[in-house]
């Protein structure tokens, strides 16, 4: 099955569901983050240039200090982003969903050397490749996870404003499906809110719009809207 997805459930016993990155999006990161990089060298180069031979080293410093720490600095302080994962809607996070930290960001980057052999990062294509969750060498030693950013997206209103008692108690776990429904439902076709709300016509003994009329009712209801 081709799902990426990782569960994580933190000690409030809440679960998370980490939507791992495959290659492609981390790569077009990484070549953007490249081209940003290059950049700043060359404008270094330019300015120090004029500095004669004592230049020179100090832009041997600037390119140092490029290459390593450009992707540490904005991951630990950017929330697991560089511009590059920025831009292409990315993040770093710890394996259990925190945010990265200092150790594990310059971890990351610096087996980046490993993932680069023999030659262009064959080593962490292979990795990612094979692992479920498409991690390098650098993100299993410093157990950390690169995901899409979802966005939480607001609540949306039932499109049903009256209020309906289910007919019989509902069970927690029955009580949580209804109440995705209707979260769920505003963004989905008339069709396929009738689809799914006829899966419940034991509850709602009604089929079609009356079914999904009800469903949103019982929701209502569920969510104190009385």
């Amino acid at each position: 099955m081709l799902d990426t997805y990782r569960e994580v459930v933190t000690p409030e016993g809440v679960a998370l569901h980490l939507p791992a990155a495959g290659p492609v999006p981390r790569s077009l990161a990484w070549l953007l983050d490249l081209a940003i990089r290059l950049g700043i060298v060359l404008f270094s180069a330019m300015v120090l240039g004029l500095l004669g031979r004592s230049g020179a080293g100090f832009n041997a410093v600037v390119l140092f200090l490029v290459y390593w720490f450009y992707p540490v600095l904005f991951e630990a302080m950017w929330d697991g982003r560089t511009p590059g994962k920025r831009a292409l809607g990315l993040r770093v996070v710890a394996a259990n969903g925190a945010p990265v930290g200092w150790l594990a960001a310059f971890t990351r980057n610096l087996l980046r050397v490993v993932d680069m052999l023999p030659f262009g990062y064959a080593a962490g294509l292979v990795s990612s490749l094979f692992d479920p969750w498409g991690r390098r060498v650098g993100d299993m030693v410093a157990g950390t996870l690169v995901v899409h950013d979802v966005r939480a997206q607001a609540p949306t209103p039932t499109p049903v404003d009256h209020v309906m008692a289910p007919p019989v108690l509902l069970q927690p776990y029955e009580q949580a499906a209804l109440v995705s429904f209707a979260e769920r439902g505003p963004r989905l076709t008339q069709a396929r809110q009738e689809e799914l709300a006829e899966f419940a016509t034991p509850l709602t003994g009604a089929r079609g719009t009356l079914a999904v009329t009800r469903l949103y009712g019982m929701a209502n209801w569920l969510l104190g809207r009385r």
